[in-house]
């Protein structure tokens, strides 16, 4: 299964491509997108749509993990990421693909296993659990793959689950 782990914002973007095999996590491709502040909103938010795009039609991921959005007490920033979480979500869904929305608490549950882990420590085991030589950067990467990653474990639990239940 190849996953899109996404962190959306308007300024950057962060992307990673895993692809799980059995309890292996392999990464593919990462990077970010990123917008310039000076030009109109609407022509970011068409950047980046059109950008998720082109990243689907080249990683033909099976799914797709995306932030949620937490409460921010910038009401601007809130507004904007949400917007770009939005097309997003639109260029994912346009190509077919199953999206699934985890918290940052559901994040570090899953790639640390403490829910209140600070970022250094989530971004050290995205490191390790993908075999990097060093943590990616900007943050917005190591934060997408992250996603991505525990997409993969939530999966694999969901995956046991339904085993277990079948009659």
């Amino acid at each position: 299964m190849r996953i899109m782990g996404i962190d959306p914002g308007l300024a950057i973007v962060g992307f990673g491509f895993v692809d799980k095999n059995g309890s292996r996590l392999l990464p593919i491709q990462y990077g970010c997108i990123q917008t310039e502040a000076e030009t109109d909103q609407g022509v970011r938010l068409k950047e980046i749509y059109e950008s998720t795009l082109g990243l689907i039609d080249t990683y033909k991921p099976d799914a797709v993990a995306i932030e949620k959005l937490f409460f921010n007490k910038n009401v601007t920033t809130a507004l904007s990421v949400g917007q770009a979480r939005g097309v997003i979500f639109l260029a994912a869904v346009q190509r077919g693909l199953p999206v699934a929305e985890y918290t940052p608490l559901q994040v570090k549950q899953a790639v640390v296993g403490y829910g209140k882990a600070e970022k250094r420590q989530v971004q050290e085991m995205v490191r390790m659990f993908l075999n990097l030589v060093a943590v990616p950067k900007p943050d917005d990467v190591a934060d997408a793959l992250a996603v991505a990653i525990c997409h993969a474990h939530t999966s694999t639990f969901t995956d046991k689950m339904n085993e277990v239940h079948k009659p």
